[in-house]
């Protein structure tokens, strides 16, 4: 059994909650509920629970300013963390970044059972909550220009600054990071996810397969169907239809 604990300011939130879990995720043993920062934190370190279903809005302020007191009062977070929340474009984007789970009120059964799925997992191969830290570095810092990207691998959570990603490469519904100083890490979320996430970093798609940062960039070359070089010295290709963006954007550099 995996333990658990249900905080949210809204009773019956927490009860359709709870219903939830027990006909999806039966294998979830919910050891307690709390409705407010204060009462979310005792209960927590009273019971010690391996994953936090968290609302982001509570009755004395937000599930931020639960972990952020949390980490306060234990020097790290023990826990693994599941918001629950309305569509909140920003905190989503952060989230996002984080590798953080989140499940959209109302709470979809199909979207829980993976969410769990994937919780179970992480728990079974890491002790890590780094990321955690990372959504909580982003929230404090209220910009949306995050500068670091938390990638969620088979063997656990890995921190990278974006800076570092020379490129990532479709695998069906994988992603690969190939990433400066270090081996290529396989990701199971598609290129499109990423796409969303790092187009305002300065990367462009470029092939259905190849998302790449533009700094990494060595060579364009029109030969041969066009391709690009880039600092890895991979070469790929350039689809027909992003050719003349691909050399709208170089102009620019």
């Amino acid at each position: 059994m995996t333990t658990a604990i249900l905080i949210d300011d809204d009773a019956n939130l927490r009860a359709g909650m709870r219903q939830l879990l027990s006909m999806y995720a039966p294998e979830i043993n919910v050891l307690g509920e709390a409705e407010s920062v204060q009462s979310g934190v005792e209960a927590i370190n009273l019971l010690q629970p391996q994953v936090i279903f968290l609302d982001i809005q509570l009755s004395d302020g937000t599930g931020f300013d639960l972990l952020e007191k949390l980490a306060e009062m234990n020097g790290k977070i023990s826990s693994q963390v599941v918001f629950i929340t309305a569509h909140e474009q920003y905190a989503i984007k952060a989230f996002r970044f984080s590798a953080l789970d989140f499940l959209l009120k109302p709470v979809d059964p199909e979207e829980l059972q993976k969410v769990i799925h994937k919780i179970k997992n992480v728990l079974a191969k890491s002790d890590n909550y780094a990321h955690i830290d990372l959504l909580l570095e982003n929230i404090r810092r209220k910009v949306d220009n995050f500068k670091r990207i938390a990638l969620s691998t088979s063997d656990g959570i890995h921190l990278f600054e974006i800076s570092d990603i020379i490129r990532c490469e479709s695998e069906d519904n994988y992603t690969k990071f190939f990433i400066k100083n270090n081996k290529p890490i396989l990701i199971s979320k598609t290129l499109k996810e990423y796409e969303d996430l790092l187009t305002e970093h300065g990367f462009e798609r470029i092939h259905q397969s190849h998302l790449i940062n533009l700094v990494y960039l060595k060579s364009y070359i029109k030969r041969d169907g066009g391709y690009v070089v880039m600092a890895d010295n991979s070469n790929l290709p350039i689809s027909q239809r992003k050719k003349e963006r691909l050399q709208e954007l170089l102009k620019t550099l």
